[in-house]
């Protein structure tokens, strides 16, 4: 394999340390594969009003020392990683319960989100992948896990089943496919393309088949060039 992973004996795959993928990427993928393919194949990104609330309240999450409430020891920021699934990342905030079968307590990673619930998983998913990773850590059991929603100001407990699970080692997969792969995808202009903070880069609605948005805007760039240079310019 030449994608970081190795393979020996029928075990698992297992990656190397710079071949690990941000966690955050399974939700890009699973929000839209062009715009997966354009943070990190193409390493462009643009910040909007969503994004920029987005990041405040996570960095607001992941500021204050640990602490201890009603028994239950938060950390923030934890780093974390997976070498089975190739994924590295950091939790907002991690708690850990009171439990007489694990002598660090039980792991409760919680994800910090802007917005509201969703209709798909990709905010499940990116908690999911937490878990498998805390679990490959700290060889604890990580049955659930909560997402805070910064809108509604509530938190929805989230059951990490066994559906759950494979949805989320199928998306790590897919993420490590899709960046091995390097075309970055047809656009499809659809009605999320909106609250993309990527719209005017990966530009939907001009971009030709299989034209890298990089490409597009280093055309662009040597036409706006040509025609400076070209005798009738003013």
């Amino acid at each position: 394999m030449n994608d970081g992973a190795s393979q020996a004996s029928g075990k698992a795959t297992v990656f190397a340390e710079d071949a690990l993928l941000p966690i955050s990427a399974l939700q890009h993928l699973l929000f839209c594969e062009r715009q997966c393919a354009l943070i990190h194949i193409e390493g462009l990104w643009a910040e909007n009003r969503l994004t920029v609330e987005g990041r405040h309240l996570h960095d607001k999450a992941h500021d204050g020392p640990a602490e201890t409430r009603s028994g239950v020891r938060i950390a923030r920021g934890l780093a974390l990683r997976s070498f089975r699934l190739g994924l590295v990342g950091k939790a907002d905030v991690v708690e850990f319960h009171a439990d007489a079968e694990v002598f660090t307590g039980r792991p409760f990673p919680v994800e910090y989100k802007r917005g509201k619930p969703k209709r798909h998983d990709a905010d499940k998913v990116q908690l999911c992948a937490q878990a498998l990773c805390l679990e490959e850590m700290l060889g604890a059991a990580v049955p659930a896990g909560a997402l805070f929603y910064g809108r509604t100001r509530r938190r929805l407990d989230v059951p990490l089943d066994a559906a759950l699970r494979s949805l989320t080692e199928d998306t790590a997969r897919r993420l490590h496919a899709l960046l091995a792969s390097g075309p970055t995808p047809v656009a499809v202009r659809e009605p999320k393309c909106d609250s993309c903070s990527l719209l005017d880069v990966c530009l939907p609605d001009a971009m030709g088949p299989r034209q890298s948005a990089a490409r597009y805007f280093s055309h662009a760039l040597d036409a706006a060039l040509a025609e400076t240079m070209s005798p009738g310019a003013p």
